[in-house]
């Protein structure tokens, strides 16, 4: 596992050394991911932490919980207003360095939600958010989107760190359009004969960057407290994406200067956050 330490000639000048970024690249190509520690410098992470942890409770009270596969797991939006829009987790520097010298300029971002692991047994089955542009491939193209995972508190196999599977954005086997994301047992087996999958262990403040074509699960939380994570997607210039992201006027400034440009709508209205999400692939039988 690749894990860049940034310097504090980094952290003070919020640009990558050329070998950070040239070890972050080779490791997205060949591994499917790379993980950056203290990558984050801004001291309000916390003041989010508790936030995204006391909003589980009010997501849990919903007539419609957006578990993802099993009880254990649930999709969860952080707060889209301040003072909880963080610039170095929306359009962090050093994140955006490494998007764009892998996916080239244009690069965007519609995707600004998460997924909490609650304690619990349960691990969501192996899967794949995208799979490869084309079916029957023989060789896999070169990245096209990339999600970045923010962890709100430090991420063990402990607490449900994901499973990611090393390499397996290079498999042909699973493309955009397939329905069903789950990958069956004997790929996983297939895998497994020549590549054991790894939780990372990332301290708050960290980042995980993949390839959205990589093999993963979200895993038990052996604690008593959930564990959030925002997820945001860079897209290649030319994807499709969905409708515009909601930030409420006066926060524009937080998404300039950057060459990532978040889909984003500026409006004056309370914006409604808790609720937006639903189940996906869920049914009572992934609870036993």
């Amino acid at each position: 596992m690749v894990t860049l330490v940034l310097c504090e000639q980094e952290l003070t000048s919020g640009i990558l050394k050329p070998k950070h970024l040239r070890e972050a690249l080779s490791a997205l190509r060949k591994d499917g991911y790379i993980v950056l520690q203290n990558a984050i410098r801004d001291r309000n992470l916390d003041q989010l932490r508790k936030r995204m942890i006391a909003d589980v409770d009010e997501i849990l009270r919903l007539q419609d919980v957006p578990y993802q596969f099993n009880n254990a797991h649930i999709q969860q939006d952080p707060p889209p207003f301040p003072p909880y829009l963080i610039r170095d987790i929306l359009v962090n520097d050093f994140v955006v360095a490494i998007t764009q010298a892998l996916l080239g300029d244009g690069l965007h971002n519609s995707f600004y939600s998460g997924n909490t692991c609650l304690p619990g047994t349960f691990r969501q089955p192996l899967h794949v958010d995208v799979g490869q542009l084309w079916p029957q491939l023989k060789q896999a193209t070169p990245a096209f989107g990339l999600v970045i995972n923010v962890p709100m508190v430090d991420i063990s196999p402990q607490n449900g760190s994901t499973e990611l599977w090393p390499g397996t954005h290079h498999d042909t086997t699973r493309f955009v359009d397939e329905e069903d994301i789950k990958i069956i047992a004997e790929d996983e087996e297939r895998w497994r004969a020549h590549m054991e999958p790894i939780q990372p262990t990332v301290p708050a403040g960290g980042i995980v960057i993949r390839d959205i074509r990589l093999w993963h699960r979200g895993m038990p939380n052996h604690t008593n407290t959930p564990r959030p994570m925002i997820a945001m997607i860079h897209y290649i210039h030319w994807w499709q994406t969905t409708g515009p992201l909601h930030f409420p006027k006066g926060t524009e400034s937080i998404f300039a200067n950057s060459p990532l440009r978040t889909v984003a709508k500026f409006v004056d209205e309370s914006i409604e956050y808790l609720g937006n999400n639903s189940k996906y692939d869920y049914s009572p039988e992934n609870n036993q």
